[in-house]
C-alpha cells in the first residue's frame, strides 16, 4: 500500500516514519520547504526519542520521502493521512483552516484520479468535524460522493511527547471511526501488524474518544496536584499517598466507576468529600477540582428530575430507591432526593425496592427509614408489576437483575427513564425509552 501523509509536524512525522519503517511506501507532504529538505536528507523535522534513527533508516531504504507536490502525492498513493495542526483560537475553539485547505486540495486532485482513494483524518478535531466540515469540502472539490469515489475515516492518535515512537508501536488499541465498515479495511491494512485490539465505531464516537482521553489526562494531573497541596499542608508525603492509591486496580484505577449514569450517594462519598474540602479550607489550600465534584453530582440529580418532568405525566413509578443495587443504604441516595423533589411538585409516586422493603422491617436502616424519610417509605409497594401498571413514567434507579427483566415487559405507551444504563444493547429497549447520558 502506498501512503501519502499531509502535515509533517509532531504527529505526522512520527506516523510517516513508523509506517515507512514497517514497509509502507510513504510520501510526506508539507508546505514548509525546510521540513521537506530535512526529511529527504534523512533527518527528522522534530525532536523526539528514537525518531532520528527511524527516519534515517526509512529514507535510506527508499520507503520515505517528502514533497510539496500534492498532485503527485495523491496520484501515486492509495491512502492519504491528514495530520495537519488544529491550534486553538482565542475563544478556545479550534482553528480548522489547515484541515479545510488540505481537504480542498486533496479533493481537487481526487477529481483527476480514477479509482477509490481513502482519506484518513488523524488531526485532533471536535465531534462532527469530519462529517460536517471535511466531507462536504471533499465532495464539492472532487465532484465525487463519499463511499463511491472515495472513503473517509477518522483515526485518532494517542502519542505522548517523549515516547511517541514507542506509543506508535505499542498502542493500547487502534481506533477508527467510519461511515461504513468497508472503509475500515484501509486502516486495518495500515495497522494490521500491531498487537492491539482493532476497534471500529462511528466517526463522532472516535472523535469524542480523543477529547475525553486528553481531558481525563488533564483531570488526573490536576487531581494529583491538589492531593499534593493538601498533603503538604498536612505534613503528609503525597507521593506515598498516590503510590498506594494507584495500587488499587479494582476501584481506583479501573473501569468500575467510569460509566455515565445517575449521581453517586451513600454513606461515604458525599460525607468524605465535604470533610476533606472543609479541612482544606481551614488550611487555606485551594482545591478547585475536588470542590467541583459535589456540585456536578447535584447537577446530575437535577437532570434526572427534569427528564421526569419533561415526560409530562404526574404518575411515576420508581424501580430502586437505594443508591446501588443489592443494598438497603438510603443515606444521601440521589433517588431519595429525586422523590422528595417530585412529591413537592404534586407527583403521584409508587416505589418498588425489595431490599429497602426488607430493611424497613429488620435492616440496619430501619430507624433512618422510619424517622428520616417516613413519607417516602409509605410509597413503597411489594409488587413490581403494580408499580409498572399504575405509572405512566417508569424510572429505573439501579441495575438490579429483576429490573432488567422487567424492562422487557413494560407496555407500549409508557415512558422509561433509565438512570443506570441497565442494558448494554440499546436496540433491545422499548419505545419511549430514554437514557440520562446516552
Amino acid at each position: 500500500m502506498n501512503v501519502s501523509l499531509f502535515g509533517l509536524g509532531y504527529v505526522g512525522a512520527v506516523t510517516a516514519a513508523c509506517l515507512a519503517d514497517k514497509g509502507f511506501q510513504v510520501v510526506g507532504v508539507d508546505i514548509n520547504q525546510s521540513k521537506i529538505d530535512l526529511l529527504n536528507s534523512g533527518q527528522s523535522p522534530i525532536i523526539e526519542e528514537k525518531i532520528s534513527d527511524v527516519v534515517a533508516n526509512a529514507v535510506k531504504t527508499g520507503k520515505l520521502r517528502a514533497t510539496t507536490d500534492i498532485a503527485a502525492a495523491i496520484a501515486e498513493t492509495d491512502v492519504s493521512l491528514v495530520c495537519v495542526g488544529t491550534p486553538s483560537r482565542s475563544n478556545g475553539d479550534l482553528e480548522l483552516d489547515y484541515v479545510k485547505r488540505v481537504s480542498e486540495q486533496i479533493g481537487e486532485e481526487l477529481a483527476k484520479k480514477d479509482g477509490y482513494h481513502t482519506i484518513i483524518l488523524r488531526s485532533t478535531v471536535l465531534p462532527g468535524t469530519t462529517e460536517d466540515i471535511v466531507l462536504p469540502i471533499l465532495e464539492k472539490a472532487s465532484g465525487k460522493k463519499v463511499g463511491e469515489g472515495f472513503g473517509l475515516c477518522f483515526n485518532p492518535e494517542f502519542l505522548r511527547e517523549g515516547s511517541s515512537v514507542k506509543d506508535f508501536y505499542e498502542p493500547p488499541f487502534t481506533l477508527v471511526g467510519v461511515r461504513n465498515d468497508s472503509d475500515a479495511q484501509a486502516v486495518r491494512d495500515l495497522y494490521g501488524w500491531l498487537d492491539a485490539e482493532f476497534i471500529v465505531v462511528d466517526i463522532k464516537t472516535a472523535e469524542m474518544v480523543k477529547y475525553i482521553n486528553n481531558s481525563y489526562h488533564g483531570l488526573k494531573v490536576a487531581f494529583a496536584n491538589e492531593v499534593g497541596r493538601l498533603s503538604a499542608a498536612l505534613g503528609v508525603d503525597s507521593h506515598t499517598v498516590m503510590e498506594i492509591f494507584c495500587k488499587d486496580t479494582k476501584q481506583n484505577l479501573s473501569s468500575y466507576y467510569m460509566k455515565p449514569g445517575y449521581s453517586f450517594g451513600g454513606s461515604c462519598l458525599p460525607k468524605d468529600l465535604r470533610a476533606i474540602l472543609y479541612k482544606a479550607k481551614t488550611l487555606d489550600v485551594p482545591m478547585e477540582v475536588f470542590a467541583s465534584i459535589l456540585p456536578s453530582n447535584q447537577t446530575q440529580t437535577q437532570i434526572g428530575i427534569q427528564m421526569i418532568e419533561d415526560a409530562g405525566s404526574k404518575k411515576v413509578g420508581l424501580l430502586g430507591l437505594s443508591f446501588k443495587a443489592g443494598t438497603d443504604d438510603l443515606r444521601e441516595s440521589p433517588l431519595a432526593t429525586l422523590v422528595e423533589s417530585l412529591l413537592g411538585k404534586g407527583y403521584q409516586i409508587k416505589i418498588y425496592d425489595s431490599n429497602v422493603s426488607l430493611a424497613r422491617l429488620v435492616g440496619a436502616n430501619k430507624a433512618y427509614i422510619e424517622k428520616g424519610i417516613p413519607h417516602i417509605s409509605e410509597l413503597l409497594t411489594g409488587s413490581l408489576e403494580e408499580v409498572i401498571d399504575d405509572s405512566d413514567t417508569i424510572v429505573i434507579g439501579n441495575p438490579a437483575d429483576e429490573f432488567r427483566e422487567a424492562l422487557k415487559t413494560i407496555p407500549a405507551g409508557k415512558t422509561v427513564i433509565d438512570l443506570v444504563r441497565i442494558v448494554s444493547d440499546l436496540s433491545t429497549t422499548p419505545d419511549g425509552y430514554q437514557g440520562i447520558g446516552w
